[in-house]
């Protein structure tokens, strides 16, 4: 059952002068749209690879600038809301000459329909 190593050999190996035909001059010729579309697939690659890394670049700006913007936002409420305290109002307003009122408001009475 065992082969002889003559034989093992001539299945394994390619026949002498083999590799000279599959790479001769009208293989390569058929090939080469097979080559192009190699060539095509590799260009595609890199550019795929560049756009991906200007888009995380951009992405990163871009939430750098939304934590900037957050931190605006949140010192900008709380001065708003510092301002609009009862006491941080009548500061502002005295230079105007107002004064708060010391008096209750009245209510009137709308006259009645009879």
């Amino acid at each position: 059952m065992t082969e002889a190593p003559e034989q093992v050999n001539k299945k394994t190996s390619f026949p002498k002068l083999g590799w000279k035909k599959m790479f001769s001059h009208k293989w390569i010729v058929m090939n080469i749209p097979f080559f192009l579309f190699l060539s095509a697939l590799a260009v595609g690659y890199i550019y795929n690879g560049h756009m991906a890394d200007k888009l995380v670049r951009k992405i990163s700006v871009t939430e750098k600038n939304i934590k900037e913007l957050e931190y605006e936002y949140k010192s900008v409420k709380a001065e708003v809301i510092y301002r609009s305290k009862a006491s941080e109002l009548v500061k502002a307003v005295e230079p105007l000459g107002l004064k708060e009122a010391t008096q209750p408001p009245v209510v009137l009475n709308p006259p009645s329909a009879e």
